[in-house]
């Protein structure tokens, strides 16, 4: 399992394609709340470039109504920058969702009220508005994961010409000594 990313009436289809591609290198979900400020069909996805999207674990839902019968009990991080606490301080387990609101409002102050212990804050300078949409969730996202010490997920890299200068040294090591 992993986390599941909730965007509430996204509008920018930029936004929501940058956070398709992250949610797939995160092995995250995508869940998205209705109305959309796009298309999300075959055609509208091929135009866009975004050939990733057939990989994307994506839902459409008609409101939050629907989503909250379709997940009882889901354990919900409502991002904003409206929350008293950062999002180091959550608690995140395997399986949550993280929240996220639309880029001209945020998610719906109704939601937030009800539920203060659960909405969390990326810090930002004094006075500044708030990140782009697509950056707040990869910050978010990675943060969760980080807390899960990045379960599922690719931890080391490879150089693809050339050799790390540690494992070199390693290896000339070992044939001098053995």
């Amino acid at each position: 399992m992993s986390f599941e990313i909730i965007l509430h009436e996204p509008e920018q289809p930029g936004n929501t394609g940058a956070i398709g591609r992250t949610c797939i290198c995160a092995g995250a979900g995508l869940h998205l709340i209705r109305p959309l400020g796009f298309l999300t069909d075959e055609k509208s996805v091929r135009r866009a470039g975004l050939d990733y999207w057939p990989r994307l674990r994506v839902t459409e839902y008609e409101n939050f109504e629907e989503f909250k019968r379709k997940h009882p009990g889901a354990r919900i991080w409502f991002l904003t920058t409206k929350a008293r606490h950062t999002i180091d301080e959550g608690d995140y387990r395997d399986g949550d969702f993280l929240m996220f609101g639309k880029e001209s409002a945020g998610l719906p102050e109704e939601l937030l009220a009800s539920n203060p212990d659960r909405c969390v804050r990326i810090p930002m300078a004094e006075g500044e508005r708030s990140l782009n949409l697509s950056n707040a969730v990869a910050i978010a996202l990675f943060e969760a994961l980080r807390h899960t010490g990045y379960a599922g997920l690719e931890k080391q890299g490879e150089l693809h010409r050339l050799h790390w200068q540690d494992e070199d040294r390693t290896e000339t090591q070992n044939t001098t000594t053995g």
